[in-house]
């Protein structure tokens, strides 16, 4: 996909790297013709890697891949360095052109906070978190809550990208590992002892003087809500309704994570979905679904 978007690719999980495209071609050839005159490496080494593409069109085989590599690395004029290069250039096809620029690799940053003080073995993996994460806030504009913050997986993440947010829970166990974890990245303590069911949008008002406001009539742009998962029992009906209408009345968007089938519920608390879809580990699923409000 070719996106105007200047995307973080370290916020993902799922994006390998990010190409700023600096030239398009319908062949590999028409990138080299121009190639020359568009890098200007002011004595710094580079390397040129094919980082992805195809349709039924066209293939790349590893053959083809390190020929493109060739063909336009020849005409760059410099050094070439295959191991540690100051600049890495990457070369794509999509959408039935080839693009040419710098090619930034994605950092598995996430992979830092695995290894948490105290884990829980039903808590989300930090692979997950941030994905959800990343559906609640594009962007770090964003104001997030998380209502049922358990030991801090999502808080940890959403922080590590410079996301605003805060987080409650009414197990002061799992509060107590919460801020053990925090303090382990050293990360704020934005986690308090709270029912969810009894959080309301005035008390997270803003006050005029910090130059900030509200949106609409609730105070957070999204929640994220991991409904409470037991191995031996399952959540009452009627009171999943209330964490769900407390999510609707704090935020505009609520991601929810949950084991069951609760689209009557989700409906019921005055939600329409938006998408969804299911995580397994093992023959363990979780479904994340999208919603905003009616």
């Amino acid at each position: 996909m070719i996106s105007d978007k200047n995307i973080n690719p370290g916020r993902s999980p799922f994006i390998r790297g990010k190409l700023a495209v600096q030239l398009l071609a319908d062949e590999p050839a028409g990138i080299a013709a121009q190639v020359a005159d568009a890098v200007r490496l002011e004595g710094d080494t580079f390397k040129v890697i094919f980082v992805g593409g195809g349709d039924e069109r066209e293939s790349f085989d590893f053959d083809r891949q390190r020929a493109i590599e060739k063909e336009i690395g020849w005409q760059i004029v410099g050094t070439a360095e295959m191991r540690r290069p100051d600049r890495l250039f990457g070369v794509a096809y999509a959408e039935g052109r080839y693009l040419f620029g710098e090619y930034e690799k994605s950092e598995a940053l996430w992979l830092k906070y695995n290894d948490k003080p105290q884990p829980y073995s039903t808590a989300l993996s930090t692979r997950v978190a941030r994905a959800v994460v990343n559906m609640a806030a594009p962007t770090t504009d964003e104001r997030v809550i998380d209502p049922c913050c358990g030991i801090g997986t999502v808080i940890i993440e959403a922080l590590s990208m410079g996301i605003s947010i805060v987080g409650f829970d009414n197990n002061p166990l799992a509060l107590k590992g919460a801020r053990i974890n925090l303090a382990h990245f050293g990360m704020p303590d934005v986690v308090k002892l709270a029912d969810m069911t009894t959080l309301e949008p005035s008390e997270f008002a803003l006050a005029a003087d910090e130059g900030e406001a509200s949106v609409g009539r609730r105070t957070f742009d999204s929640a994220i809500l991991d409904l409470p998962y037991n191995l031996c029992s399952k959540l009452p009906s009627a009171e999943r309704l209330a964490m769900l209408r407390s999510a609707g009345r704090l935020a505009e968007r609520v991601i929810i994570v949950t084991t069951e089938l609760i689209d009557d519920d989700i409906a019921e608390a005055g939600f329409i979905i938006t998408d969804r879809c299911i995580v397994r580990k093992g023959r363990f699923e979780r479904q994340v679904i999208a919603c905003c409000g009616q």
